[in-house]
């Protein structure tokens, strides 16, 4: 049974580290084309549509709709 909650207690650093290690290589070549203007504007619109597209998809998960 030790081994099992052994086990179990991996996952969470697994999820940290892969989570860490997909934003590291998207935000790595993000931040080396932040110097251009047109581009920094381009990268902050996407960010802010992004989160008010998640946002909005968390919303309707978790509000319920009638049945009507």
């Amino acid at each position: 049974m030790r081994e099992f909650f052994v086990n179990v207690t991996r996952y969470p650093r697994y999820l940290i580290a892969f989570s860490l290690g997909v934003i590291n290589s998207v935000a790595e070549p993000l931040a080396r084309r932040r110097s251009n203007p047109v581009t920094a504007v381009a990268l902050m619109g996407a960010l802010v549509s992004g989160l008010i597209s998640v946002g909005l998809v968390l919303r309707a998960m978790v509000i319920p709709s009638p049945l009507t």
